[in-house]
């Protein structure tokens, strides 16, 4: 079964621009009110803190500069987010798909795959030399 195995790189390259995205949408949420904004009485910790790494960071591994590290960084938070935001509300459930902490958990493991990973091809590390070719 190893039919996409010659276009590994490239689908790797769209899961780390994507990720990043959509990482970055996220930060745009809670930074600037965007696409429906922040909740009311959202602790301005996770709002500035944690936006200005989901944009910060969604946009450096987007773009493929300095991906690892963002990444790196990024699932640390996503880890902290997991914890702090779902299962110790949900009194010490750990199971996502009860304390509805999937997308937490999944941003996590993304982004320390790409942590281990790098920036790869279609990525400014690419063009200056610093990424695997």
């Amino acid at each position: 079964m190893g039919f996409l195995k010659p276009h590994a790189e490239r689908i790797y390259a769209l899961l780390r621009i994507m990720s990043g995205f959509m990482f970055m949408l996220h930060g745009m949420q809670k930074l600037f009110g965007l696409f429906g904004g922040v909740p009311p009485g959202a602790p301005a910790l996770i709002v500035y803190v944690a936006g200005g790494i989901e944009l910060v960071c969604g946009a450096l591994i987007m773009i493929g500069l300095f991906a690892a590290p963002a990444a790196f960084l990024a699932s640390g938070t996503m880890a902290v987010a997991f914890f702090m935001g779902h299962v110790i509300p949900a009194k010490g459930n750990i199971l996502p798909i009860v304390n509805q902490g999937e997308l937490a958990a999944l941003y996590c493991f993304v982004f320390f795959y790409i942590s281990v990973h790098g920036s790869g091809i279609w990525s400014v590390d690419a063009v200056r030399g610093g990424a695997k070719r």
